[in-house]
């Protein structure tokens, strides 16, 4: 059984993991934070009897399942809305907005590193990202339990709630588009 404390450190060493997880499947700041904080509260409201390790693919499963209910949800959403839309006074919503408060924050100043040696790392960090946002969302959660969250095959099916082969045809087929797309842009593998 995972004490309080081991369920608060599995939170901080998977929390900026998991955002970037939703982020790429939901493409909104937002939502995806939303989705990780139901994701940790289901965790913890329906799993505290699990030990440490049984964790990391739990809480993975959640993730996905709980984006898989988000876009179920904007299905629905999107015929209501449609229907009723042309009742709907428009407003415009960006009055009040302020830039600052969305910008992100790094917690690592970098201090001591050199400049473009970060420069280069931020770069391909950025095309990464951008590339996996291209993949079909199947090929991108393979690859990023995968790979990111270092899970084995067996796991990952499990997570994905699909047989091990296919994990590895996502993976493989992950894998060989994110490098098309590196080397279009000129990154060296």
């Amino acid at each position: 059984m995972a004490t309080l404390q081991e369920f608060s450190d599995f939170f901080i060493s998977i929390e900026q993991r998991a955002y970037k997880q939703a982020l790429f499947a939901v493409h909104d700041e937002h939502v995806a934070l939303d989705i990780v904080q139901d994701s940790m509260m289901k965790l913890t409201e329906k799993y505290a009897d699990k030990l440490p390790e049984e964790l990391p693919p739990l809480f993975q499963r959640i993730l996905q399942n709980t984006i898989r209910d988000y876009y179920r949800r904007q299905k629905s959403r999107s015929i209501w809305i449609t229907l009723f839309s042309a009742f709907a006074p428009t407003h415009d919503e960006s009055e009040g907005h302020d830039l600052l408060e969305t910008l992100p924050i790094s917690k690592d100043t970098g201090l001591g590193t050199d400049p473009y040696t970060e420069l280069e790392q931020s770069q391909l960090i950025n095309f990464i990202e951008k590339a996996l946002e291209t993949l079909p969302a199947r090929q991108r959660e393979a690859f990023l339990l995968r790979y990111w969250e270092e899970m084995d095959v067996s796991e990952t099916a499990k997570v994905m709630g699909c047989s091990e082969g296919s994990v590895k045809t996502h993976c493989s087929r992950a894998a060989h588009a994110l490098a098309t797309i590196l080397k279009e842009k000129g990154v060296k593998l």
